[in-house]
């Protein structure tokens, strides 16, 4: 089945999505400038007497554990629990789980209680919430635990079975991305290692899928698959600015923001590298 992936990117611009973040206070900022870089507009609101009413004026939910703390954690069930009440769409980031107790806890019983139209992360991060193992060190997914052309068939049957169990669309994402629902399941191969080198590329990409599911309801695993593809075609894009100019890390992560907000959908539908698995 060939995505039409243009037309996700062109629906987030028309419908500028409202998107209440719970997310990282590492890369708060980043989150909210890529989400207005692709088209969106972003809430970052994490205190519980206020969660249930931003989430409530807002299309979408992002809940991000990076740095995850007792405070904000019944913020996250609180907004969770109203979004899904709304028939919002609601994405975990489940940055680390298995590097402690608290995080591998909260995360499953965020798994267990609310609704999520999407779950992303490395492929530690979702062994540890499907099966209770992986290989997670810190935020980084083991090597052991590497997505390679030897394990891909059996990585996209795990993926599946999860997004079956969930009902979420289910993201894998690293030098290889996969997506995944009960169903079907995607390979997207854009990037550029450099993406590796900032702090917070993942938690804007969480950011901006919320942003395309918010803008298109009808097909979140299309919206799913085209957010990925969109950040790793600007990842390249970036890196290729970066490195003309002879420039870093630091310059790397505004080039990188500034491609999103200069991506069309016509430039999406041509530089992605997307494929449907066993097609």
């Amino acid at each position: 089945m060939s995505l039409q992936l243009a037309s996700y990117l062109d629906a987030v611009r028309a419908k500028t999505p409202l998107v209440h973040n719970i997310t990282n206070y590492v890369t708060v900022n980043d989150c909210a400038n890529i989400l207005l870089a692709c088209g969106g507009s972003p809430i970052m609101a994490d205190d519980a007497d206020e969660v249930e009413d931003i989430t409530s004026i807002c299309g979408g939910l992002n809940i991000n554990l990076g740095t995850l703390n007792r405070n904000t954690i019944p913020s996250m069930f609180l907004a969770g629990r109203r979004a899904n009440a709304l028939g919002h769409p609601v994405i975990l980031d489940p940055v680390g789980a298995g590097a402690s107790d608290l995080r591998t806890a909260t995360a499953k019983k965020l798994l267990a209680e609310i609704r999520f139209a999407c779950i992303r992360g490395n492929i530690s991060e979702i062994k540890t919430l499907a099966v209770g193992s992986g290989a997670t060190r810190g935020v980084d997914a083991d090597v052991a635990d590497a997505v390679t052309e030897e394990t891909l068939g059996s990585v996209v049957a795990f993926a599946r079975r999860f997004a079956a169990e969930t009902g979420a669309v289910v993201a894998i994402t690293g030098a290889t991305d996969l997506v995944a629902d009960a169903d079907r399941a995607y390979l997207i191969r854009n990037g550029h290692p450099r993406m590796a080198g900032i702090t917070g590329s993942g938690c804007m990409l969480t950011a901006m899928t919320a942003a395309y599911l918010v803008a298109n309801p009808a097909d979140p695993l299309g919206a799913v698959v085209a957010s990925i593809a969109a950040m790793g075609l600007c990842g390249e894009r970036a890196a290729e600015k970066t490195e003309a100019a002879g420039e870093g890390n630091a310059s790397f992560r505004n080039h990188l923001i500034d491609e999103v907000s200069l991506l069309t959908g016509e430039a999406l539908a041509a530089g992605a590298k997307v494929t449907e698995y066993g097609c």
